[in-house]
């Protein structure tokens, strides 16, 4: 998998202090959408074992307090990405269990497939949708148009 961005600190992309991971790859290719240069799979950088681990040690730093991790994109949900980002949330889970996860991606729920559900199944938050700019909206929360839905589940 390939990343175009890690931001340790980002109060923009979800609720409270988070880390932001920007994924490479999507096929939607959604017309206005302010991040084409994510849309191929190996634009950016290669993610590697070194930047999972800073992941972690980010959101474990008790200097600065994060509420969890954002995943976006690019698409988390694209093909090429699926099992690199099903590794990082499921140790997510596991090393940081206090921390939610966020995850946006152009697919919509109904639509996963059996691998995109098996993320989906870990996260906190999914913010599903293509981008429509007929539909774009700029006081949206968390999303760029209206016809994206934000999916918030509770698990036990």
């Amino acid at each position: 998998m390939h990343y175009s961005a890690y931001q340790s600190v980002d109060v923009i992309n979800g609720e409270g202090t988070r880390c932001t991971l920007f994924v490479s790859g999507c096929e939607h290719a959604c017309k206005g959408c302010y991040n084409q240069s994510t849309w191929r799979v190996d634009a950016g950088h290669v993610f590697t074992q070194a930047l999972e681990d800073q992941i972690i040690a980010d959101l474990t730093d008790t200097r600065i307090l994060r509420r969890g991790l954002s995943l976006s994109g690019g698409d988390p949900l694209h093909p090429a990405n699926v099992d690199t980002v099903l590794h990082l949330v499921k140790r997510v889970k596991r090393e940081c269990p206090d921390k939610d996860i966020w995850l946006w991606s152009g697919y919509q729920l109904a639509e996963l497939s059996e691998a995109q559900q098996a993320v989906v199944a870990l996260v906190d938050v999914l913010i599903d949708g293509k981008f429509e700019q007929q539909n774009a909206d700029p006081a949206l929360l968390w999303r760029g148009s209206s016809n994206q839905i934000i999916h918030r589940f509770t698990r036990e």
